[in-house]
Formats: C-alpha cells, sequence, structure tokens
C-alpha cells in the first residue's frame, strides 16, 4: 500500500519557520522527482517546489524563491521543505506528491504528473 504521510505543520507568527517532511512508504521513491503543493481555500492547488530524484535540480514558485528551500534523503525515502521567512500568504494546506515516471531529469510544476500525493498537512501564519 502506497502512503504518502506529511508532517511538520503547524501555527506560526508571520517571519517564523517550519520544516515539513514527507516519507514514503510501499513504492519507490529514490529514482522519483518529488514535489511540494500548496492549496489554500477556496484556491486551487498551486506548486511550491520540487527536486529531481537525484537532487541535482530543484524548482521553486515565485513566491517562495529564496525564503523555501526542498531537500531529500534518499536513504531515508524522505524530501524535506524548509519554510523561512513566512507570511500569512503562506496559508495552506502542503502536499507532497511523487512523479509519474522515474529518473525524469528536469521537475515539473504541474499536479497532472505527479500520481501519488499525501494527505496534507496544515500550515498556518498569523500577522
Amino acid at each position: 500500500q502506497v502512503q504518502l504521510v506529511e508532517s511538520g505543520g503547524g501555527l506560526v507568527q508571520a517571519g517564523g519557520s517550519l520544516r515539513l517532511s514527507c516519507a514514503l512508504s510501499g513504492r519507490t521513491f529514490s529514482t522519483y522527482a518529488m514535489g511540494w503543493f500548496r492549496q489554500a481555500p477556496g484556491k486551487e492547488r498551486e506548486f511550491v517546489a520540487a527536486i529531481t530524484w537525484n537532487g541535482g535540480s530543484t524548482s521553486y514558485a515565485d513566491s517562495v524563491k529564496g525564503r523555501f528551500t526542498i531537500s531529500r534523503d534518499n536513504a531515508k525515502n524522505t524530501v524535506y521543505l524548509q519554510m523561512n521567512s513566512l507570511k500569512p500568504e503562506d496559508t495552506a494546506v502542503y502536499y507532497c506528491a511523487r512523479d509519474t515516471k522515474s529518473f525524469r531529469g528536469i521537475v515539473l510544476v504541474t499536479t497532472s504528473t505527479y500520481d501519488y500525493w499525501g494527505q496534507g498537512t496544515q500550515v498556518t501564519v498569523s500577522s
């Protein structure tokens, strides 16, 4: 059974930091790109960050560039999202997802290119 489990969300004041983790079990992790997306109430799910299978390439949404850092530990089947300088507009449910294709050399930003998704973790940033 495939499981993607996010953790690390919570309530933080503006300017604070959180580190999200996402652990995959039941499927191969190390040969697939991983992505983070988020969805705020009343809005569509949007791309946040992604990382290639070997960590060689990353991509970020303009809104988080310079504040968020994605990383992965293939030995632990885990991908991370370090979020610094958080803003109230970062408030959302954050989801991790696995790419549909292994050994992809680039990262993609559309939800349709990811198949397995976690249940999400709430991040709330107060002003």
